[in-house]
């Protein structure tokens, strides 16, 4: 089964379907060998891991393009990859979609900022006029190989206009003809159950962002409130960040690290994790006689 078949027969299902957020392929895999059903490769994580510099549009569509091929390539779950505004134009998004199914995301994420964009639990996003998003939508849809391809259309109306204005626009997102509809950055429980029941027919997806500002639910209440995905696309890399931290802080202050070995995945683990086991098994198998 193609992956785009697979993810799109997930979100007809009635179980929630978690997707950790990867910001590159080490971590696709650490996600997929958990046990996750897809991984949301997160456009906050990958500015993070490539350039070490925030989520404001900084990195370009190959750079993204690039970063969802990796990904998509290390693990054997769909692929849910952060497309941030589509870079440019109906035109600009055409191709945009065209580079990540050959990448091989099983989805893409288009949102309605104005450029440069930011994270989606920041202050000061903008977003363009409704009626842009709608062509931008009908490009992506019309684009795509595909008709599996999943087109998710995310509104970042709300922080700034109102739940209205946003689920206005996830309306006329979802008859331009979206897949799934994304209400960014709800603030209460009653309003994402607002997004919910607004949308029956087509999937909504949650984004649950540690310390951001929509509110953390556990995964059964959020399919109790209808949504049929939640990514998680900072959790990883927070996690990451703070483990690298603390194994330097105790290299710089004992000299070694051998205080921090309990923390620390195994060689013999590590090389598993990455697929070692596989290539000492292809050379042997041509290995010249």
């Amino acid at each position: 089964m193609r992956k785009t078949t697979e993810l799109k027969q997930l979100l007809r299902d009635r179980k929630l379907l978690l997707a950790p957020g990867a910001y590159d392929a080490l971590s696709a895999r650490i996600i997929e060998t958990a046990g996750f059903g897809a991984v949301y490769m997160t456009g906050y994580g990958t500015s993070a891991s490539v350039l070490g510099q925030p989520d404001v549009g900084l990195l370009t569509m190959s750079e993204m393009a690039e970063r969802a091929r990796n990904i998509a390539a290390a693990v054997k779950v769909p692929v849910v990859a952060d497309g941030d505004t589509g870079f440019g134009n109906p035109l600009n998004v055409i191709r945009t979609v065209q580079a990540y199914e050959r990448a091989g995301a099983a989805a893409i994420q288009l949102e309605d900022q104005l450029s440069p964009k930011r994270c989606g639990h920041m202050l000061g996003r903008q977003v363009i006029p409704m009626e842009e998003m709608v062509q931008k939508i009908r490009a992506a849809v019309e684009a795509r190989q595909d008709d599996d391809f999943v087109v998710i259309a995310r509104t970042d109306a709300r922080t700034g206009l109102g739940l209205e204005e946003a689920l206005r626009r996830g309306k006329a997102y979802e008859a331009a003809g979206a897949d799934v509809i994304f209400i960014e950055s709800p603030e209460t429980v009653e309003e994402m159950a607002q997004i919910t029941s607004a949308f029956p027919k087509t999937p909504t997806l949650t984004n649950m962002v540690e310390g951001g500002r929509t509110p953390i639910l556990p995964a059964a209440e959020l399919e109790s409130l209808g949504f049929a995905i939640a990514i998680y696309p900072t959790g990883a890399l927070y996690a990451a960040a703070k483990a690298v931290g603390r194994y330097l802080d105790e290299l710089k202050r004992a000299g070694t690290p051998a205080g921090m070995a309990k923390d620390m995945i195994e060689f013999e683990a590590f090389n598993q994790l990455i697929g070692l086991p596989e290539y000492n098994r292809l050379e042997k198998r041509y290995a010249a006689k």
